[in-house]
Parts: C-alpha cells; structure tokens; sequence
C-alpha cells in the first residue's frame, strides 16, 4: 500500500529481518520496539506525525486531532501524556488512526474508538510483528494457514467477524483495543452510556465541529456524492469542496440528482461511468480488504485516473452510527413490502435481527452451499452460528438488546474496504469517526438514533438541502414514498425507481468477468456474481502475501462450523 505502520516488537535488527529503512519515511527505534511508518501526510496539521526523544518515541498513523496544547506536536503531545496517565492518555486524541507509543521500556500500539484502521499481528516469525497493512504482516508467517471459519463467513457475509483473519496465525487487535508484546486487550471508550440531552441540537452542533477540524486540508478537495442524506450533508457545510464524483450510469437518476445538487452549491460534477472498472477487482483493490472484507464496496477503486483531487471526503458510516442501521424496529407488511415502524422491537432474537446487516443473501448462499452439501440450509446454519458466536462480545460494552445489535454492526462493519482505498490515495477524512460524534451515538437512546433525528439535524445546518429530493424517496415520509414505490411497480408506463448502484450481475455478464477471473474454473462459473468476487478477493489476496496458491474451486470446500484450519492448496 502507499501508506502503512509497520513494526516488531523487538530492535532495528530484528525489524530489519522483514522491512528496510528505505520502504519508510521515517522510523522510530529501541531495544523493545521498532515501527516504520510511510504516509504523505507525515507532519501535516491533523495527519500522521512522529517523535523521538530522551523519554520514548511516539507515531500516529493516520487522522488524529488532539486538544489544542497538542495540535503543533500531536506526537510529542500524546506520549507526554502517556507518562501521566498511561493508556488513558488516548482518550484524548479524536480521529481515525493506530498510536504508537514507547516509554519508559514498554511498548503499546493503540486503535481509535471504533477501530476504524485495523492493526494486524502474528508471533509467527518468533517475535510480535504488527501493521495495518495485512499482507505485509502475512508475509513474515513462515507457512499460513486457511482459516476454515473465517474462509466461510467471508463467502457467505463478505466479511470476516470479529478478531479473525484467513490465516489461522493472523489476527487483529480488539475493536477499541491495544496490543503489547505479550498482550492484546480492551480499551473502555466505546461504553453505552445514555443520556438526556437535546438529540437534534447537540447533533447538529458536534457534526458541524467535526466537519470544521477537517476543512483545513491541503490542496484541490473533492467529494464523492450520492443522491442521499449523508453525502450532501458535506457538499453543503465544505465550502472549499470543488469536485464532485459520482460513480453511475451519467443517466441514471441517482447521478442525475447527485449532478443537480453538485450545482445547487456551484461545484463541478464528473459522473464516474459505470464499466467493468466498476466491479473488476484488480491487485490493489484486493489489497485493500486486507482479506477480512470484500471489495465490491469499493465502488470508486478503478477510477484513480479521472479523480483531479488531493483530499477526498465521503459519508461512510453515517448511516450506521447516526441514523441507527443496526436497530431493529417493529415492522408492518404494506404492498407485499416488509416497513420499518418508528417504534423499538422489543424481545428480539439478535441471531436474526443481525442477517441484514452483512452480505448475506439467503437465496443467493443456498446456491453455494449446493456446490459441497446436500443440506439445503446449510449456508444458513453456518451464517446463524457464526453471528451468533460472535455476538457474545457486545455485552460488557451494553445491556441493552438495540445497543449491542448497533455495535456488532459497527465493530464488524463491511465497507470500510472504501475508505481504506481512498486513504490510501488521498488525504482523507473519516468524518463520522469523529469523537464529538461517537460521544453523541453513545449517549443518545436507539429511540432516537434515527434518520428522522438526522434529518432534523442537518436541517439545521442547512433549511435548503433538500430541494432536490433522494430519487427513492420522494417524500419526508416513508409510508408516502413507499406507497409511490408500489405504484410505480404496478401502475403501467411508470417508471420504477432504481436502485443507488449499478446492477452488479449486469456488469459482471457484460465484461465477461468469468472468463477473465476464472478461465481454467467453470465449476465457479454457475454461482451468483458476488460470491465469485468473493472467492475471487480470497484467491487474489492469498496471492498477494503467500508462496502458496489457493485454487478457487478449493475454497469452496474449506468451509465449516468448527473454527478449525486447514492447508492451502498449490494450484498448477
């Protein structure tokens, strides 16, 4: 990757066991701790930073605002306040980012809040070795292992959950964590804490913060807009955005809108059109799941060349962290169509509530599971298990049943693949990771962790954002626009509303994707198209960090509910 922490927990010559000083700019060294660290932003105001002295050393990767004592030396800022007050100094640093910090001859890496920059490990090579990029870290594990489960989950989910990787010795810090050289564990920042306050204000006035401590970026600063809430919300608070990219057909009614209110708040508009760039899953795009996340979600990864910009901005996790798409509501059928009601499920089984919430498409799975079983709810058992194995650890962060469905949607969020594309290539701000913001999700009931509050909220900032209204939801209400959905779909010559991204199928038929990714395996070629990207971002990351091949048609056979690992398989 273009930007990356790496290091060992051990001296300059045990890190120069697996790295050279060249691939980094700047390294910081001591008998119990070695880290590199490579980004363009390295020094920048708000970005990476890096310090060395008598009393330890101290890196931030990645996005990080400290109190305003630290903003001239976040680095120095930060491990000073490790000496005073040990882990709980990182309380203090808001943003998206890994810590490093070396002090007195103990060594910590720490995560931000939601972990929204994974810190991979293994202890394979003899010594700790940890960094964000995972096949990097990969690459020191002598002779890995296919991890079954998380092979499975992977297919079935497009993600894998929880700490796990597919490699049996490959693992990833805690959600809100830490790793040392002998330890990895939990941090207590992410706690459910509700609180009474005014929800909408206290909404409006903290995403404005947080968008303001991003405006200071350098450079040409773009957007990439939607024809939703989330991503107008920016284009109409960053006056100094002045590109806008959306990916589509240039006549599709999402782009149509996105290119309305790209005018409305006079910034140029390019339409990234739909081609096989779309949904071809090259090197880099595989790189960037960091093989626990699937790369569909990267919707923007083969349009590098069209994008003029040197900050990129987006909405990511809006959706699940303010306008609460994890919850689980009471739901009425009207017109053959499952809605959610405004109203709290209450008695509900988190197994079930949670299917949603990933890639796991029932039908579309059975088909797999049909290629190595008979049991025809085979993939469904497996899906069950998994989610329900995992969900165990949302409790000592809640005792609330809407709060941990939330959670587990956060801590094992699937399309964090897209940011980590764009901060690769860009400067890039992850907005909805701001600590303001957490705060607020933490201490606000599920009840009012809505789109209803959002819209509410952002209206606030802005009384004109939605002059051009989202093409699927013509109305304020959700039972008017859904009432319109079905006219539209029984009504003759009218037209429905289309979805927000592209037909995925279509594009993969159109660029002949089976003959280009799976030429030698026709077996593949009869599953749904998103499994076999699926399998194909397995294959190709395996690739990426191991002298070892997977054949794609094994993958399908390296499946089980026992958490066990197996070999890989050379593939001629």
């Amino acid at each position: 990757m273009n930007k990356e922490i790496f290091g060992v927990f051990g001296d300059r010559d045990e890190f120069e066991q697996f790295r050279t000083a060249h691939e980094f700019d700047d390294i910081v060294t001591s008998d119990v701790a070695t880290v590199g660290i490579r980004d363009t932003g390295l020094g920048i105001p708000g970005r990476s930073a890096s310090y060395s002295g008598e009393d330890g050393s101290c890196i931030i990767w990645g996005e990080a605002y400290p109190n305003k004592r630290g903003w001239s030396e976040p680095a120095h800022w930060l491990l000073e306040q490790y000496k005073k007050k040990g882990k709980d100094a990182i309380k203090a640093l808001n943003g998206s980012y890994l810590a490093f910090i070396e002090c007195e001859g103990d060594a910590i890496v720490l995560t931000d809040m939601i972990r929204s920059w994974e810190c991979f490990y293994t202890d394979d090579p003899g010594v700790r070795v940890f960094g964000s990029d995972a096949a990097e870290v990969a690459k020191t594990i002598e002779s890995p292992t296919m991890r079954r489960q998380s092979v499975g989950e992977f297919l079935h989910m497009g993600v894998v959950l929880g700490n796990k990787t597919l490699f049996d010795e490959l693992h990833r810090t805690s959600f809100d964590g830490y790793l040392t050289a002998d330890e990895v564990g939990d941090l207590d920042r992410f706690i459910y804490d509700e609180q009474e306050m005014d929800y909408v204000g206290e909404l409006a006035d903290r995403m404005q913060r947080a968008i303001q401590r991003r405006s200071r970026q350098p450079g040409k600063k773009g957007l990439l807009l939607s024809a939703g809430y989330d991503s107008r919300t920016l284009l109409s608070q960053f006056s100094e955005i002045e590109h806008c990219y959306t990916v589509g057909r240039p006549n599709a009614q999402e782009v149509k809108v996105a290119r309305r209110l790209a005018k409305q708040y006079d910034v140029d508009h390019t339409t990234l059109v739909t081609n096989d760039r779309y949904i071809m899953p090259g090197e880099q795009k595989v790189r960037d799941t960091n093989g626990i996340k699937e790369s569909i979600h990267i919707h923007h990864a083969g349009y590098n060349n069209d994008i003029e910009v040197d900050t990129m901005y987006h909405g990511l996790l809006f959706d699940t962290l303010l306008r609460g798409f994890g919850h689980k509501r009471s739901e009425i059928e009207l017109f053959g169509k499952t809605l959610p009601l405004k109203r709290m499920e209450v008695d509900i089984d988190p197994t079930e509530a949670s299917l949603d919430n990933f890639g796991y498409i029932p039908d579309k799975s059975q088909i797999v599971a049909e290629q190595y079983t008979d049991d025809l709810d085979a993939a469904g058992k497996f899906v069950r298990n998994a989610i329900a194995n995992e969900f165990d650890r949302c409790w000592s962060r809640t005792d609330s049943e809407q709060n941990a469905l939330s959670l587990f949607s956060i801590s094992n969020q699937p399309t964090i693949p897209f940011r980590t594309h764009l901060a690769d290539n860009y400067l890039e701000s992850f907005i909805a990771a701001d600590s303001e913001l957490l705060e607020w999700h933490l201490q606000t009931p599920p009840e009012y962790r809505n789109t209803a509050t959002f819209i509410r909220a952002i209206r606030q900032l802005d009384g004109d954002l939605f002059r051009h209204r989202p093409p699927d939801r013509p109305y304020m209400s959700t039972l008017l626009s859904e009432v319109e959905r079905f006219a539209r779909r029984k009504v003759p010559f009218m037209k429905n509303f289309e979805p927000a991204w592209p037909d995925r199928k279509q594009v993969y038929d159109k660029y002949n994707l089976d003959q280009r990714l799976f030429p030698h395996h026709e077996s593949i070629h009869n599953l749904p198209p998103r499994h076999k990207l699926r399998i194909n971002d397995m294959v190709g990351w395996v690739a990426q960090c191991s002298k070892t091949a997977v054949n794609p048609t094994d993958v399908l056979y390296l499946q089980t509910d026992d958490g066990g690992a197996d070999g890989i398989s050379s593939e001629n």
